[in-house]
């Protein structure tokens, strides 16, 4: 998996190691399935603070093309780390459904053991039935 880091921001610039530490954490089992990985770190509002670190992460899959996720917070890793979960639970999402899709039709039903007849209810099972029907 290729990774690409980018901030325009010198406080994202610090965050470089860690992000990239945490995002090979995070995508260390589903990376087979990602080609390419890009993060960016931005401030909305600049120096006036509040709710503006953006972390995007832009995925290159195999299978469901380029999938983006963006997570804004008040600090730094708490953008990062809801952008790297986020992410996981998409990826993770997007496998199940490709397997779903190969399980197509109805399931089968079991079938008695050759030479045994099926089961009848017994008289007491007749009973139960009848009163509360």
């Amino acid at each position: 998996m290729q990774v690409i880091f980018e901030s325009r921001d010198p406080q994202g610039a610090e965050w470089r190691d860690l992000a990239l530490r945490r995002l090979r954490f995070v995508m260390r089992r589903l990376s087979w399935g990602v080609q390419r990985a890009r993060l960016r770190l931005s401030d909305v509002n600049g120096p006036r603070g509040g709710v503006d670190k953006r972390c995007q992460l832009e995925l290159n899959t195999d299978g469901a093309g380029t999938v983006v996720i963006t997570s804004v917070a008040r600090q730094w890793r708490t953008a990062i780390d809801g952008a790297l979960a986020r992410a996981a639970r998409v990826l993770l999402r997007l496998w199940r459904r490709g397997h779903r899709a190969d399980r197509t039709g109805p399931a089968p039903q079991p079938q008695p053991a050759a030479g045994r007849r099926p089961r009848q209810p017994a008289i007491s099972d007749a009973r139960v039935l009848r009163s509360t029907g």
